[in-house]
């Protein structure tokens, strides 16, 4: 009997252990993955490998994936004489197990690029890239800012389709916008989400206001730029006595420069609401982004997998490589 007891007592025994293993080899490991969607910091980063000891503005983001390709204007190619438009790269990584992001830049020299910069260049100052892509005609379209014959700015567009592969598309213009383009500065356009609507600069009336021209939907770009000057409508819910520039639409918001009275110094970067037909006043973006110096020229840019979106623009502050710098944050709209 006490050996039976004994016998039993070591099956009992082996039985629990092997349950016990089972119970450890089934326990899920613990998942590293803390943050499963990124955040674009709220801290404002200088795009400093990107910089120069000139002015460096007016950023377009070109194409958004874990690297953004920038295309921007800069006078370091004339040593702080005309503005030119180059290109860069910024790379960013957002580390799900830590929270940490991380961000890195530099310039490029992507041969489509390359080919559409050359052909976009002229004598004069080039500004305020934009591009965009129509499923209308099937193009992408650049537009700039240049120096007409009697000096002032016009608004140009270029044309090509998509690259593909090894082989880089023919690219038509510069053109001018002539259906928007007038005898003053016409500068920094931008579309909305359908492209049925585009926002500009002039300061045909005396200062820098922001207008918007409509375009019908089966109209191609190309034909609508080409068209006859037609008197674009001043944005009056957007407009103050001073200069307000380089709007950029961004789903129902708009952001743009102005330096309106108000503001923490030179040019802020405000941004507005487009709800029930019309743009809610402008709201100045705050400390955290304008200082008592000027910012100019935002843009924005996002991410599926990120919380928040992020803007790039220009500032002449304090602290940067010299001039305007290009600046790097996170933001959350309303």
């Amino acid at each position: 009997m006490k050996k039976a007891s004994v016998k039993n007592g070591l099956v009992l025994f082996f039985g629990i252990l092997v349950v016990s293993l089972n119970l450890i080899s089934c326990k899920k490991t613990e998942n590293p993955i803390k943050y499963p969607e990124g955040t674009f910091p709220d801290s404002t980063i200088s795009l400093t490998d990107i910089n120069s000891i000139y002015d460096d503005i007016n950023a377009d983001l070109y194409q958004l994936h874990d690297y953004v390709i920038l295309v921007f204007s800069s006078n370091r190619i004339s040593t702080g004489g005309q503005f030119d438009l180059v290109q860069g790269m910024i790379t960013y990584v957002f580390d799900q197990t830590t929270g940490d992001f991380g961000l890195g830049c530099d310039l490029t020299q992507n041969a489509f690029l390359t080919k559409l910069i050359n052909t976009a260049v002229t004598t004069g100052d080039d500004l305020g890239p934009y591009t965009l892509f129509s499923t209308v005609d099937g193009y992408e379209y650049t537009l700039i800012s240049s120096e007409n014959p009697a000096g002032n700015l016009d608004l140009y567009y270029l044309k090509n389709h998509p690259a593909s592969g090894g082989s880089l598309p023919d690219i038509t213009g510069p053109l001018p916008v002539t259906l928007l383009n007038t005898v003053a500065n016409d500068v920094y356009i931008s579309f909305d989400t359908n492209q049925d609507s585009a926002y500009f600069s002039s300061d045909n009336e005396g200062n820098f206001e922001i207008y918007l021209k409509n375009r019908p939907a089966e109209t191609t770009l190309s034909t609508w730029f080409d068209g006859d000057y037609a008197a674009p409508v001043k944005v009056d819910s957007l407009a103050s006595a001073g200069d307000d520039k380089c709007p950029f639409v961004f789903r129902k918001m708009m952001v743009f420069a102005s330096n309106r009275t108000g503001g923490m110094g030179g040019f802020d970067i405000y941004y507005s609401v487009f709800k029930k037909g019309k743009w809610s006043s402008p709201v100045n973006l705050g400390p955290g982004i304008n200082t008592s110096a000027d910012e100019y020229r935002p843009v924005i840019g996002v991410h599926g997998d990120f919380t928040n979106s992020f803007m790039i623009f220009s500032s002449n502050r304090t602290g940067g490589t010299g001039g305007y710098d290009l600046y790097f944050r996170g933001v959350t709209f309303p």
